[in-house]
């Protein structure tokens, strides 16, 4: 692979007061030291213009736009605990809580045994932690909090908090946003929030309530969605069971299941492939019914993901984070470029900044922050290197002799296929033709009746014996039904009374039970002296109706008696 030079460079850290573009903010959300003391950071450039202080360590964050309203602003979502705190021009805007869940009930009993003093609280300790290993319903955080004081404690916490009501409340895992109604990028948008209770929460941008509720066999950390929530849109949702779930508008539970054989660490949607970064420090790509299409193997552990979008150009790639200072930008499994930092990228984004529309921002384990602004004439260049097939694949294999047979035969299908198609076309038509020869044929020398009408089933075969002058005709009448006798039917020979004489032209035909083959016989006796023969008709009527429900034709041969006289 040939990787771009010269593609990346630092930013500037001043702006020019005659610019016309807003200068670049850009907001982090700080775990403090030692993750206790969280705070929101908004930055210009290397300087920290304010600090916000959060009640709860930060899950996630996305911008996106509320309404439709002239100036239009961007919001700013950040997902801390049960709650999203909204951000409008850098200001507190609003607050959503999750809705609280239901206490287990056997919980809310032992808390109001204690409230009433009918039980210590060792025994509360001891009965707390059975409903904790064996319960389906988790403990609320007050008795969590409670379980992990020491024996001296207990019995002030409980003084404290009896006269409590018990409250169950859920977390964020993870957050993301969907077009509401339009595929624009300066659209309105809903906010997807994903919780620890094993369910999927779309948001009005409004009034901030609960839209869609999705459930999953898992709790969701990694979410990727596309379309628009009124239209049609799919999510796919990365779960710690190790599965990737995707679901559609209005079905509540998964669509599709995507296994993987570890963990991941990372999910990105290019265009309609799922690409997925595992703990076997790989990258996977995969449709939307969980086919996988191919897999690339890191050099270090993967410890971040995000989308390269170039608009202008349709490009779009996926940038992974190594924990050996490598950051590698991949086009499906063709890697374009390779960014080598002073420490291990912890988190990283691209998109505008300022007024670049191409900016890498980038967090590094330390604490540090990079930024990189990407060359606009800069053009990503596939090459050699790691592309293409594994060397194991250039081994020849054994292949069977039946195995290799086939795949000739393949390979002569699709070199000539339109030849073949036209051969097999032409031998169908002449086996048509000759099936139809063949019907007519039939027909002609009585050999299979037509049946004029289907209102009863039946069968009739006509053969003719004898050498002239008198011939025996024997008519084999049959019923094709399965348990309905026929009765009252008649049979009738047309023929030229000059040529032919009969003992009975007009017989009544016995009942036909299902099944049975009924001979018929009669006979007849040629008229002419000289070879002359002709058609004999023969009709199966029902007494009172004049339409025939059988009828065929018999070729009578020429009468060898008279023939030789």
């Amino acid at each position: 692979m040939r990787p771009i030079r010269n593609g990346w460079m630092r930013t500037t850290t001043r702006w020019p007061t005659s610019t016309p573009f807003p200068p670049a903010w850009l907001v982090v959300g700080d775990l403090g030291p030692g993750g206790q003391e969280p705070r929101l950071k908004v930055l210009k450039g290397p300087t920290v213009l304010t600090e916000s202080p959060l009640p709860a360590l930060p899950a996630a964050a996305a911008t996106f736009l509320m309404d439709q309203h002239e100036p239009r602003a961007s919001a700013l979502a950040l997902a801390s605990g049960p709650c999203v705190y909204v951000y409008k021009n850098l200001r507190p805007y609003f607050k959503f809580t999750l809705p609280p869940l239901p206490p287990n009930p056997v919980e809310q009993d032992l808390w109001n045994q204690a409230k009433e003093d009918r039980i210590d609280p060792l025994t509360l300790k001891e009965m707390l932690e059975g409903i904790r290993e064996k319960a389906e319903v988790p403990l609320s955080v007050q008795s969590l909090r409670f379980l992990q004081l020491e024996l001296s404690d207990m019995e002030a916490f409980v003084n404290q908090h009896k006269s409590k009501a018990i409250k169950r409340q859920t977390v964020i895992t993870t957050m993301t946003t969907l077009k509401k109604n339009l595929a624009d990028e300066d659209a309105v948008s809903c906010l997807v929030l994903g919780t620890e209770n094993k369910e999927l929460l779309v948001l009005d941008p409004e009034a901030f309530t609960i839209l869609a509720k999705m459930s999953l066999p898992s709790v969701p950390v990694f979410l990727e969605v596309s379309g628009q929530f009124d239209v049609e849109f799919r999510l796919a949702a990365a779960c710690r069971n190790g599965n990737i779930y995707i679901l559609r508008r209005d079905s509540k539970r998964p669509k599709y299941c995507i296994e993987l054989s570890a963990q991941a660490v990372g999910l990105v949607r290019v265009h309609k492939i799922l690409v997925v970064g595992s703990t076997q420090d790989s990258l996977h790509g995969f449709t939307y019914k969980g086919k996988r299409l191919w897999t690339v193997q890191m050099p270090a552990a993967i410890l971040t993901m995000n989308l390269l979008e170039q608009s202008f150009r349709g490009l779009q790639a996926v940038v992974a984070g190594l924990a050996n200072g490598e950051v590698r930008i991949y086009r499906d499994k063709a890697l374009l470029n390779v960014i080598r930092t002073p420490d291990a990228v912890t988190s990283l984004c691209f998109g505008r900044y300022g007024r670049e529309d191409n900016t890498l921002v980038m967090t590094t384990r330390g604490g540090g922050l990079i930024i990189k602004i990407l060359k606009r004439t800069a053009v990503f260049v596939e090459g050699g290197g790691e592309v293409g097939p594994p060397p194991a694949q250039a081994t020849k294999l054994n292949v069977p002799r039946k195995t290799r047979l086939y795949v000739d035969q393949t390979l002569r299908e699709r070199e000539a296929g339109t030849a073949m198609h036209r051969t097999f076309q032409t031998d169908l038509y002449l086996l048509r033709l000759r099936a139809a020869r063949a019907y007519v044929q039939a027909l002609e020398s009585s050999l299979s009746p037509v049946s004029v009408t289907a209102r009863e089933p039946l069968k009739l075969h006509a053969v003719v014996q004898g050498l002239g002058p008198t011939f025996k005709l024997t008519l084999h009448l049959q019923n094709t039904s399965t348990a309905r006798p026929i009765l009252g039917l008649l049979i009738c020979f047309l023929y030229d009374e000059a040529l032919y004489a009969l003992p009975r032209a007009f017989f009544k035909v016995p009942l036909l039970v299902p099944g049975l083959n009924y001979p018929l016989e009669t006979f007849v006796e040629s008229l002419s002296d000289k070879g002359i023969s002709d058609l004999i008709k023969v009709l199966v009527l029902r007494e009172g109706q004049s339409a025939p429900l059988l009828s065929a034709h018999i070729n009578m041969p020429v009468s060898e008696g008279l023939a030789a006289a």
